[in-house]
């Protein structure tokens, strides 16, 4: 479910222009073991733009 949430959320961001402080969230929720390495690996790619 925090997956789900956490990519919506950057698509939103990215929509409005501003995505300060996404990527210190997923690291966050990284750390607490509430993302897989799959899920981080993906959002992180989605805020570097380099996944659609």
């Amino acid at each position: 479910m925090l997956y789900r949430t956490m990519k919506r959320l950057i698509v939103l961001s990215q929509e409005r222009g501003s995505v300060a402080g996404l990527q210190d969230k997923l690291d966050v929720f990284f750390a607490a073991d509430r993302l897989t390495k799959e899920e981080y690996d993906e959002l992180s790619a989605m805020l570097n733009g380099t996944v659609k």
